[in-house]
This record gives C-alpha cells, sequence and structure tokens, in this order.
C-alpha cells in the first residue's frame, strides 16, 4: 500500500476510510515503533475495549480524515461581525490614507 497521497487521491481517502465494504485491505507493519508508545497504545485501546490492532487503525483513520469542505456562502456565514459597511468604504481623491486604528 502507499501512502504517499498526491492529486485525486487525496480527495478520496474519506470515502475510503468510511467505505462500509471492504473488499480487498493492505497490510502495514511499523517498525521501530517505542516500547513506551506501544504501552500507551494497547492502553488506550483497552480503554476504547478494542485490540491495539483496532486502536492502530481508528487513530490512522481519524488522523487522515478530512473535515468536509464549508461551502463559499458557510465560509462568509461564519465570519463575525467586525464593524459598519462605511468602515470598509473605499475612499477616492484623499492623499492621505484614515486613521482607522487608535
Amino acid at each position: 500500500m502507499n501512502l504517499a497521497l498526491a492529486g485525486s487521491q487525496t480527495s478520496d481517502i474519506n470515502d475510503i476510510i468510511n467505505r462500509k465494504e471492504r473488499t480487498e485491505m493492505a497490510d502495514l507493519l511499523v517498525r521501530g515503533v517505542d516500547d513506551e508508545l506501544v504501552r500507551a497504545l494497547k492502553e488506550r485501546a483497552g480503554v476504547h475495549g478494542r485490540s491495539a490492532e483496532a486502536e492502530h487503525r481508528e487513530i490512522l483513520a481519524a488522523a487522515l480524515a478530512r473535515p468536509r469542505r464549508r461551502s463559499f456562502a458557510e465560509v462568509l456565514a461564519s465570519m463575525p461581525d467586525v464593524g459598519a459597511d462605511s468602515d470598509f468604504e473605499r475612499v477616492e481623491g484623499e492623499g492621505v490614507a484614515r486613521v482607522v486604528f487608535d
């Protein structure tokens, strides 16, 4: 399994993670992991009631999942109200910019 993500592969990662039917699964071997990390992984897996392998899969899926892309309208709607429209009006013909900050 090639973990290098590029181009359209990046946009498809959520589909891969969320896929319900898995016909072919790749194996991933991670070498040289610190003993303390392995202990922490096993402890975390126990807290969540799953195997260390299942916990590792969940951690990878969460780390690689991308948040849903927001629409332009959603981004605009989430912007805070920082002043009146007149604060942002273009001033024509003045040689010196107005002082807007104290």
